[in-house]
Order: structure tokens, then C-alpha cells, then sequence
């Protein structure tokens, strides 16, 4: 019989990859946060159902409308660096809210596997690869991440709660910033290499960079992110597991910027603007950890993923 799973955030750029790739794999059904059609694109044969995830009903009969073997849980409130930095506040409630109801009902119903997506703003800025271990709760988060890190912690930590006290198994994983297909390319909300994409494309003298361009990024590629999720559901043996997921490198801001430049043609000056939000920090994955539990490596190359995202934005966005 073919196995059932639940994506929550089934509009959102995880969300909507995952569907794509597991639509042959598994019966799936997908949340939208309110609306019945999902603004992507609806997939043949996947079920859409209109859920708030803060709503602890709504939830709750979600979660007893089916039995779900896998629940992928990629909902939640995102934005970029702006309200990183002025508005901090925006990310905590609501994904605290609908993970705890989301964690309870999935172990209260016996969910196979449920995997949630962390993040890495608890890691301290270093110059070499941090491993899964390496930050503790006795560690300070770079202050612009306060907020969101102990959200993000606490969260991994419900996972490991659920996990000993049910029979359902959890993952958290801690991934670097995801680009390529359906990411937000919306410059208020998007992460860095969609703002070059969008801005290096739409641009025709001047790159406008934020702050200073010091800062540097482990980015990956949304196929080699699902391909992490394909393998965790294949392979993790434990009950509860944290993971790293990364490209295991440092990508200077600069340096991304010059190479979807010359991905798209473009000679283009740097103009600095030093008003806008910048967070200077670098925070490398070391992800040897899934590579020897899961069999899990990046295949996607930096420019193939480039190439393939700016590709993607001029077909579907520009």
C-alpha cells in the first residue's frame, strides 16, 4: 500500500519542491494557509486542504481526517534580513504556536516520521565548519538571531520530547540558505542569492548591495535539500535525530553576486548601501553527520544551481 504524507506549507518553497518530487512516491496531502488552490500551481493527485496551523482545532482535525505515515512540516512565518533586523519578533509566535500543535497531534496519532526544517542562526560566526555539537545552550546567539535561534532550539528540542515519548520518530534538520525554483524573490523577503537574482537581472548600470558586503553564506540547492529529506525517510534508524544540511562552504556575498552576473551577461558596479540591513556574519556547515548516517552528499554545483535558479526566475517570475 502506498504510504501517506503530510507537507504543511504545501504553497511555500519547500513545500511546493517536495511535492514535486515525492508526488510519485508517496499520496499526498499538502496544507494552504488560507486558500483552497495553491498559488504555485496545483500537482495532480495531491489533496489540498485549507488549514491555519496556529488554530489548534483546525489542526486536530487535520490530523484525524487520515492517518499520515510522513508529515513534513515546512510551514512557517518567513521574511529576509529586513525584519531580521527590525523586526525580530515576526518569526517567533506563529511558528512556535503551530509547531506545538503539529508535534503533539502527529505523536498523539502516531505519525511514522515527521522532519522538521530548522535553521542555523544559533551557530556563532566561525571560519570553519561547525558541526552538529558544536553550539550548546550555553553558547550566545549573535544578537540579530536571539529571537529566532531559541525559537528554532526550543523546537528541535519538542522533537526529541515527542520523540521519547511516542512511538513516532523525528528529525530536525539545520539547513543553510535553500535557493533555486519557487524561492521568494520578493527583495523585502528573500534571502541573498534570490535578491541577486532578481536584482542582477532587472538591473542595467548599478548592483545595489546591503551593508557593506562582508558577510558570507553556506547556501544549498533546493534538489539537494530534498534529497536530504529522501534519505532521513529511508535511512535514520533513531528515534529522534539532529542533522546539519548544508553546502559545507562559504560562498563571500560578492563572489555570488559576480557569478550570476556572469551568468546572465551582465558588467554591473557595486554600489553599497550602508542603510540598509546587513548581517556580516559567516556560519559554515560541517555535515559529515548525514553523510555517514544517511549516505547523504551535495551533488549540485554552485554555478549549475546558480544557472539553474536564474533560469527558472526568467522563465516564471521576471
Amino acid at each position: 500500500m502506498t504510504k501517506t504524507m503530510l507537507i504543511c506549507g504545501g504553497d511555500g518553497f519547500i513545500g511546493k519542491n517536495a511535492i514535486d518530487f515525492f508526488k510519485s512516491k508517496y499520496s499526498i496531502t499538502a496544507t494552504l494557509f488560507n486558500k483552497t488552490v495553491p498559488s504555485r500551481g496545483a500537482v495532480e493527485g495531491v489533496e489540498y486542504v485549507s488549514v491555519d496551523l496556529r488554530d489548534e482545532s483546525q489542526v486536530v482535525n487535520l490530523f484525524e481526517s487520515k492517518r499520515f505515515d510522513i508529515v513534513l512540516q515546512a510551514a512557517a512565518t518567513t521574511t529576509g534580513a529586513k525584519d531580521v533586523v527590525e523586526r525580530p519578533y515576526v518569526h517567533v509566535t506563529d511558528n512556535t504556536v503551530m509547531n506545538a500543535w503539529i508535534f503533539r497531534e502527529a505523536m498523539r496519532t502516531e505519525v511514522g516520521h515527521l522532519l522538521f526544517p530548522s535553521c542555523t542562526v544559533m551557530y556563532q560566526p566561525k571560519d570553519h565548519p561547525q558541526s552538529e555539537d558544536e553550539w550548546s545552550p550555553l553558547d550566545e546567539m549573535y544578537q540579530a538571531y536571539f529571537g529566532v535561534g531559541n525559537m528554532k532550539v526550543f523546537n528541535e528540542k519538542m522533537c526529541d520530547f515527542y520523540s521519547r515519548i511516542g512511538t513516532t520518530k523525528f528529525t530536525a534538520f539545520r539547513h543553510s540558505n535553500v535557493y533555486g525554483p519557487y524561492d521568494k524573490f520578493d527583495l523585502d523577503k528573500c534571502h541573498v542569492v534570490p535578491a541577486f537574482v532578481n536584482k542582477v537581472i532587472n538591473a542595467e548600470d548599478t548592483l545595489e548591495i546591503w551593508g557593506e558586503g562582508k558577510a558570507s553564506r553556506d547556501i544549498i540547492y533546493i534538489d539537494d535539500l530534498i534529497d536530504f529529506i529522501d534519505k532521513c525517510i529511508d535511512n535514520q534508524e533513531s528515534k529522534y535525530e539532529l542533522y546539519n544540511c548544508g553546502g559545507g562552504a562559504a560562498y563571500p556575498i560578492l563572489e555570488l553576486a559576480k557569478t550570476i552576473m556572469r551568468l546572465n551577461d551582465k558588467d554591473l558596479d557595486f554600489k553599497f548601501d550602508l542603510t540598509k540591513p546587513d548581517i556580516p556574519t559567516t556560519v559554515i556547515l560541517d555535515c559529515q553527520k548525514a553523510n555517514r548516517d544517511l549516505g547523504w552528499t551535495v551533488t549540485t554545483g554552485l554555478e549549475e544551481g546558480l544557472r539553474r535558479t536564474c533560469e527558472w526566475y526568467k522563465t516564471n517570475v521576471q
